[in-house]
């Protein structure tokens, strides 16, 4: 069995000062890492998750009926921006095996289908080569945590979180919202996605599509699911 790679998303080391040995460039990119952890934190509107995932072929079902994935959350919660790059610069996902994915989610919601906030949801999927994947998931990211893909959706509608799916040739990168009968949200998610992206990360139409979480062949709703009026629970951080 594969060993899970060496997700490090914990704090990093102390700043160190700069070497006296080292040449000029190495003493200002020294002297730029001291500026920059010394900055005052910029906090994020909402505080995220990351969770890390090895694909089972039956998901486990928990003993109230509910289901669940085989998720770990990994490192501590990210709540602001230097937060988010120390995560994102120690998450290598070159590291991360066939069939394993990473997610970013807002703190309340969880990347799975059958979570009571996300029944009534869907993604956008986008199937994106290995060797830009890395710079596309980054890109993704900071759209999450900037707030342009909340920004962009309907009024009632709640981006989730985005994912990172590991296949043999590509990474699936997905967008997951909580209410999939906004057409608006749909739209506008593809929308900012390709706007915000570089001419060269752009995927081609044959390379991306849209699906309910109720549309995939494993969904199973749970009980609870009959009744789909939820409330909100998008409130920004204090």
């Amino acid at each position: 069995m594969a060993l899970r790679p060496g997700l490090m998303t914990r704090g990093l080391s102390a700043a160190s000062q700069p070497s006296d040995t080292g040449s000029p460039a190495e003493q200002r990119v020294d002297a730029k890492q001291n500026m920059l952890k010394a900055m005052r934190a910029l906090p994020t509107q909402h505080v995220w998750n990351v969770y890390f995932d090895r694909q089972q072929k039956e998901q486990p079902k928990a003993e109230d009926g509910t289901y669940t994935a085989t998720l770990e959350q990994i490192g501590s919660q990210i709540e602001s921006v230097q937060d988010f790059w120390r995560y994102n610069n120690n998450t290598p996902v070159e590291n991360i095996k066939m069939r394993e994915s990473i997610y970013l989610f807002k703190q309340g919601f969880q990347p799975v289908w059958e979570d009571r906030r996300n029944i009534n949801g869907g993604s956008w999927t986008f199937r994106v080569p290995k060797a830009s994947g890395p710079d596309f998931w980054t890109r993704v990211q900071l759209m999450a945590i900037g707030e342009k893909l909340q920004g962009c959706l309907d009024l009632g509608d709640q981006l989730c979180g985005v994912g990172l799916s590991v296949r043999f040739n590509s990474h699936l990168i997905s967008i997951w919202h909580r209410d999939a009968s906004k057409q608006k949200s749909i739209d506008a998610i593809l929308q900012i996605v390709l706007e915000e992206l570089p001419e060269e990360l752009k995927p081609k139409p044959d390379n991306y599509f849209y699906k309910k979480h109720s549309d995939h062949a494993g969904f199973k709703a749970p009980p609870a699911a009959a009744n789909p009026q939820i409330p909100t629970i998008d409130a920004p951080s204090s």
